[in-house]
């Protein structure tokens, strides 16, 4: 056994994750090699240390776009497919399966589970497609595993949506709707599709005057990595720059950093009624100063040339 494949392997060690033969190889390993064996010790110190420590929960706003960062990921990243992988590099599944009995137990339940899921439509006669949920109870989020459609009936506040839970359903509802507001909730803040997220938060905008919704177009401005639903966020929350402190904050956040020339352009635009607001004037005046973007430098020179000097 090399050393490396166990200095590889000493953190699943530590926290007892190995198999067992996997770990009486290692153990054997380490009788013999003093380098590992010394990597061993270190690594348990500092296991220990970390022990020591507090553990804090994660605030939600870094949960939600650490979520949004790996959907990012995994919408821009090249990935084989399974049988691509089946077929081309069986050794890796075998070891996988030889090091991670998590990994067997996870495919054993599948596989079962698959078997019940069969057997329970052969006896209700096989139906397949969506499941309509008008009338049920509100989803639970966690429960979801994604968004598939959100649309609007054209002239109507009836609002359709599809989702995944083990399978596609769809719920209908009007706006007003509990269940159709958490589920647009969820869109806006956890969907793949970025074009979802686009529609959610464009139905989000007609009812911006809740606190739950205010809080969506708010992450959304923030994190979001489609500008077209950061705009879409920026319309729904142009009411409330001057009633809300939080909103403005953000919208002064966006003129600031965000990457994009539209948004932080309708960004100053929604300032202007309270560019007298000594926040909205600091950040002006550095704009003003050395923004890169020649039409934000102007502008901002423009809005601080209309506020009276003071004494």
């Amino acid at each position: 056994m090399k050393c490396d494949w166990v200095k590889e392997n000493i953190q699943l060690y530590v926290y007892n994750e190995l198999a067992d033969d996997a770990r009486f190889e290692l153990e054997q390993h380490l009788a013999r090699c003093v380098d590992c064996t010394a990597e061993l010790k270190t690594t348990r110190k500092f296991h220990a240390l970390l022990s020591e420590l507090p553990v804090e929960e994660p605030s939600p706003n870094l949960v939600a776009s650490s979520r949004m960062r790996l959907q990012e990921a995994l919408e821009t990243t090249k990935q084989g497919t399974f049988w691509h992988k089946l077929i081309f590099d069986p050794a890796a599944w075998l070891r996988q399966m030889r090091f991670s009995p998590a990994l067997a137990a996870v495919l054993l339940m599948a596989g079962f589970a698959g078997g019940i899921g069969a057997s329970y439509k052969i006896l209700h006669g096989g139906s397949t497609g969506p499941i309509a949920l008008t009338g049920s109870p509100a989803p639970v989020e966690s429960s979801i595993t994604g968004i598939q459609s959100v649309s609007q009936e054209p002239g109507s506040n009836q609002v359709t949506i599809k989702y995944n839970t083990t399978s596609t359903q769809e719920a209908q509802g009007s706006l007003n709707d509990q269940r159709i507001q958490q589920l647009l909730l969820f869109a806006a803040r956890n969907n793949y599709n970025s074009g979802v997220r686009m529609d959610s938060v464009d139905l989000l905008t007609q009812q911006p005057n809740d606190t739950h919704v205010r809080e969506a177009l708010i992450y959304a401005l923030r994190y979001d990595s489609n500008p077209g639903v950061r705009l879409k966020a920026l319309d729904g929350l142009s009411a409330y720059v001057k009633s809300d402190p939080r909103v403005r904050d953000t919208v002064l956040e966006a003129l600031m950093n965000d990457g994009n020339p539209g948004v932080r352009t309708e960004a100053l635009h929604l300032l202007d009624p309270v560019r007298a607001d000594s926040s909205v004037r600091a950040v002006l005046q550095r704009l003003a100063e050395n923004d890169q973007n020649q039409y934000i430098k102007t502008q901002a020179r423009n809005m601080l040339a209309q506020l009276p000097e003071f004494d």
